[in-house]
């Protein structure tokens, strides 16, 4: 520090933050995070066409749930394999090969000419959100500065969330110009349900063009021996006393570096280190709480219950607005009040949420096989899910994908991020795949097991969750176990 005229002291070159630093960082965490806008996008593109698909195809309920979970198959593949490719070839390059997987995928999936062959085009945009949904967390925390990381490592879920309503909203557009909704035809041509799925070409071109556009991690390229590249990018993101001391950090950080293989996460408790199950089991927890049934099956799911088409698609966008809402206000409070606080307040809220949803739907009347919500159940069950959603969006959806970018050390993490994003992906599969099959024995029931996952998911964060707020991710290595941390 120098002195100023009148004796205060000022920041020299060295230690003044460059300018526009928060919103450099903020751009480039965004670009990366559009991947979970492909992810969000694709999951819920499909919900206004599931009725289309079972009448063209002549679907079972087993046979749809298996369509629509298909692209999870992939997820878990493409994120299982995207650390170690990255690892090899760079983020960047991961995310420009995921944006061309995804155009692919959704132009298969709007010219498909049966479920299996739409299964297969869904498996390969999978292939590309799970990819994505590991670069994008590790991409953020690696460019983040400390003090920034939880509110930008928030846009994945913000992208997910966005994602989730643009694709609510397009479906609901189309159904309406269509002649006969998702089934009609549409105005240039062609059946309605095709023109959702090929709408997600937009978002995937997009985000192949940001990521020409990005720089490469800097982790990445002092790994691969271009420091002066690094030193190019941290120097748009912080000072240089900052940048020099990050490189510093991750040299020292890499000096034993290695090809990390998955005997690296062995450790004593059940074959893996704690922190590693921790990552998987908030991964899988994250869904098996039940959200993506909102988002995959919610205008099925409210037309069961007495809803028009038209109603329960906007009853689906009015679910993904709240869902933005929470997830807006996660970012304003993931930096300042942590992580763990949040993670007990999410679980809590769904928990009595979920255990309304159930028993008004354990309690509907059946009326030709179907349950029927009555003058008070169906305002309370509406009121509910929206609660319920609020409840994840401004916790779990956002809280998780930060602490999986930030709670491994720099050796484990993309090895260790993989395992737990393929976690999420296989959870989320299961959950998606059930579903019709449980709602058709009884909604009740299928309610209640996410109301008692998401009671066991509040006992594992206050029993083993550590927080991670605050900590360099150079400094990782301090989240011992993870319950000495919480006593500590």
């Amino acid at each position: 520090m120098t002195e100023r005229g009148d004796g205060a002291p000022s920041a020299t070159e060295d230690d003044a933050q460059p300018r526009h630093s928060g919103a450099t960082a903020l751009l480039l965490s965004a670009a990366a995070a559009l991947g979970g806008f492909l992810f969000g996008y694709d999951s819920s593109v499909i919900n206004g066409a599931v009725g289309a698909l079972r009448s063209e195809f002549g679907l079972s309920s087993f046979t749809v749930g298996f369509v629509v979970s298909s692209a999870l198959l992939g997820c878990a593949v493409g994120a299982w394999f995207a650390g170690p490719i990255s690892d090899r070839v760079g983020r960047v390059k991961v995310m420009l090969a995921a944006a061309v997987l995804f155009v692919i995928s959704s132009l298969g999936s709007a010219l498909a000419f049966n479920a299996v062959d739409l299964t297969a085009w869904r498996v390969l945009g999978g292939l590309a959100i799970g990819a994505a949904s590991v670069i994008a967390p590790a991409y953020i925390a690696e460019i983040a500065p400390a003090r920034l990381r939880g509110r930008l490592g928030s846009l994945q879920q913000m992208a997910i969330v966005l994602g989730i309503f643009a694709a609510l909203v397009v479906d609901y557009v189309i159904a309406q110009v269509s002649d006969g909704g998702a089934s009609g035809g549409f105005p240039w041509g062609g059946t309605a349900w095709r023109w959702m799925f090929a709408s997600a070409v937009v978002p995937a071109v997009f985000y192949g063009l940001l990521a020409v556009i990005i720089p490469e991690s800097p982790r990445y390229l002092v790994k691969h021996h271009k420091p002066v590249r690094a030193r190019q990018v941290l120097a748009r993101l912080m000072s240089r006393d900052e940048a020099e001391h990050k490189i510093e950090d991750i040299e020292h950080s890499i000096t034993t570096d290695r090809p990390v293989r998955l005997h690296d996460l062995r450790g004593p408790r059940f074959g893996l280190l704690p922190i590693v199950w921790v990552g998987i089991l908030l991964s899988a927890f994250q869904q098996l709480v039940g959200i993506n049934v909102i988002f995959y099956y919610s205008s099925t799911l409210w037309e069961a219950v007495g809803f028009s088409e038209s109603d329960a698609m906007l009853t689906s966008v009015i679910n993904s607005i709240v869902n933005v809402v929470g997830t807006v206000v996660a970012i304003l409070l993931v930096d300042r009040i942590g992580r763990r606080p949040l993670l007990v307040a999410g679980a809590s809220g769904m928990v009595v949420t979920l255990g309304i949803l159930a028993y008004c739907f354990a309690t509907a009347a059946v009326v030709h096989g179907k349950p029927q919500l009555g003058d008070v159940a169906g305002p309370v069950a509406l009121v509910a899910a929206n609660v319920y959603v609020f409840s994840f969006a401004a916790t779990w959806g956002p809280v998780v994908w930060v602490m999986l970018g930030e709670m491994f050390n720099n050796f484990i993490r993309a090895s260790a991020l993989a395992v737990s994003a393929a976690a999420q992906w296989i959870a989320n599969w299961v959950v998606t795949t059930t579903f019709p099959g449980l709602s058709g024995i009884s909604l009740g029931l299928a309610y209640g097991i996410y109301t008692l996952f998401s009671a066991l998911a509040l006992v594992f964060v206050l029993r083993s969750v550590p927080e991670t707020r605050g900590l360099e991710l150079e400094d990782m290595d301090r989240l011992a176990m993870p319950d000495r941390t919480r006593r500590a």
